[in-house]
């Protein structure tokens, strides 16, 4: 397990790194001069985006059919990859971020009821429409924010809360394996400690600072709270999928990647602290 997670954490990070960083390249955000910033944004961390989407939404309805649900998985992913780009297609339509968001998620919303209504009638309406209404704020809406903060802020700050989120999970991991005996969440998931959960605000600390410093995005402090919070939130969102996980009775979304799971294992953290990311980064511009 150690072997796998350590050998393909390494290849995705290198992997994300390197898609994020060319990107940056294309349209002029990975210098440090705004000058160079070229009139579209985020292009290819967009297409990733989509397409993680695509195989999130396979995933969670894996974890929906095993408690009899049923995903409407094309309009989920459609929704889902639409409201992810909220922040992305006003640099082409005249067209605020917030009313793009609102008609996606009505127009999502008469689609699932209309999906119902033509393949299932009225059995289980409210279970199955929920649960799309659910999919789709959890990979639209929250993937929207990471996409948000790549356009508004740039590169760095994207890589900034990227890594400190995914380097606390190395540090709860590392920490927790080696003197964990303290249980943070015994019934949800069982694993994590609170010496986890130390190992895992002091990497996010030494990740944000480091970032911080290098590249100039917020006054040192500012940093240091940063990693603070997003070790806690990171965690959270961990333990939010790891909710959806016992109530299907699955152990991984999935088992495409050796040592993690599926896709929703990886970006499960990432997701719920985007918009948290996002006002932050507002907050201290």
């Amino acid at each position: 397990m150690l072997k796998h997670r350590l050998l393909f954490g390494t290849l995705m990070i290198l992997t994300f790194t390197g898609i994020v960083v060319f990107d940056g390249y294309l349209d002029g955000s990975a210098t440090m001069t705004k000058a160079d910033d070229r009139e579209i944004q985020g292009t290819l961390f967009a297409a990733l985006t989509m397409l993680l989407i695509v195989v999130s939404q396979l995933e969670l309805s894996k974890l929906a059919a095993a408690r009899n649900l049923k995903a409407f998985t094309p309009v989920t992913t459609i929704a889902s990859i639409l409201l992810a780009c909220t922040w992305y297609v006003p640099q082409f339509i005249d067209v605020s971020a917030g009313l793009h968001m609102s008609l996606i998620l009505a127009f999502a919303l008469l689609g699932f009821i209309l999906y119902q209504y033509l393949y299932y009638g009225t059995a289980g309406v409210l279970a199955n429409c929920g649960l799309n209404c659910l999919s789709v704020v959890y990979l639209g809406v929250l993937s929207g924010f990471a996409l948000a903060i790549r356009i508004e802020f740039g590169l760095w700050p994207l890589l900034m809360y990227i890594f400190v989120v995914k380097f606390s999970d190395v540090g709860a991991y590392a920490i927790g394996s080696l003197c964990g005996k303290h249980k943070f969440s015994p019934q949800v998931s069982p694993s994590k400690t609170w010496e986890g959960m130390a190992g895992a605000v002091g990497a996010a600390m030494i990740v944000a600072l480091a970032f911080a410093l290098v590249f100039g995005i917020m006054p040192g402090w500012s940093a240091v709270v940063f990693g603070l919070c997003f070790a806690f939130i990171g965690q959270l969102g961990d333990l939010a999928e790891s909710m959806m996980k016992r109530d299907a009775e699955l152990k991984d979304s999935a088992n495409k990647l050796p040592g993690f799971g599926g896709i929703l294992d990886v970006i499960d953290s990432p997701l719920a602290a985007a918009p948290f990311a996002y006002l932050f980064f507002v907050l201290v511009r």
